[in-house]
């Protein structure tokens, strides 16, 4: 959903986001889905970017990886070189089976983010709100509010504004699975902002531009996380029933 974010995960322009589509790509012989796949725009001799979000450990998750990855390789008329990323958010949850693979580990063509770890010298208001993810219960509360404050200041397009908050909100909802919605809201001091008129405004021209389809692309993510069917409607104020169908969608593929 912020694909500059990503971008400047792996030390680039997130501008570079302006030449690249997004999407999550099904390989259909065998059912595999890949996370996410950044593809270069027509003429634009940039690499594809295969990402994928690893929290928890799973020891077959390289074999799978490439697999997916040359499955699509092998399926696409697309020329361009390729770059795998994968996101974890600490190293423990990494599988150790990694020998097999280790040509293909090495920089620049597989780069590994542990979360972290991430450089405290990198400091723009995505990379904090990924970073938001490892942070601990003891500081996470304050941290957000700062975010929110950032995104305030710093984006002015109400849509990407509130689509940021929304994130933020639906992390510390991650990390406080015993909290409701309007408690975390409280915590955040959520309630002025979201009666704001940039933030309605906001909200209405996204309805009418069908924003629920794009907010529901963030559910496979959030689910990653650890967040449950229900947290994650009430943090993106979504019906339950369309997250939950999300969900299966997704387990499906």
């Amino acid at each position: 959903m912020f694909p500059g974010i990503f971008f400047e995960l792996i030390n680039q322009s997130p501008e570079l986001a302006n030449v690249y589509q997004f999407s999550a790509v099904e390989v259909k012989q065998l059912s595999f889905r890949l996370d996410g796949v950044f593809l270069p725009k027509p003429e634009v001799n940039e690499p594809i970017y295969f990402v994928e979000v690893q929290f928890q450990v799973d020891t077959t998750f390289y074999s799978r990886f490439f697999s997916e990855i040359f499955l699509y390789l092998d399926k696409t008329k697309l020329q361009n070189d390729w770059r795998g990323v994968v996101i974890y958010p600490t190293r423990s949850v990494e599988s150790k089976d990694t020998f097999r693979y280790q040509e293909l580990l090495q920089f620049p063509r597989v780069q590994r983010i542990y979360l972290d770890e991430l450089s405290v010298t990198v400091s723009s208001v995505g990379i904090e709100t990924i970073k938001l993810v490892v942070e601990s219960e003891e500081t996470a509360v304050t941290k957000a509010k700062v975010l929110i404050e950032q995104v305030k200041e710093e984006m002015r397009d109400g849509i990407e504004q509130r689509d940021m908050i929304q994130l933020i909100e639906t992390i510390i909802l991650y990390k406080f699975t015993k909290k409701s919605r309007k408690e975390i809201e409280a915590m955040l001091g959520l309630g002025d902002i979201r009666q704001s008129l940039v933030y309605q405004e906001a909200l209405e021209e996204g309805e009418l531009k069908g924003e629920l389809k794009g907010m529901l692309k963030t559910v496979p993510l959030m689910l990653k996380l650890g967040a449950t069917v229900e947290q994650i409607a009430e943090a993106l104020g979504l019906n339950l029933d369309d997250v939950r169908k999300a969900a299966q969608e997704n387990s499906t593929n």
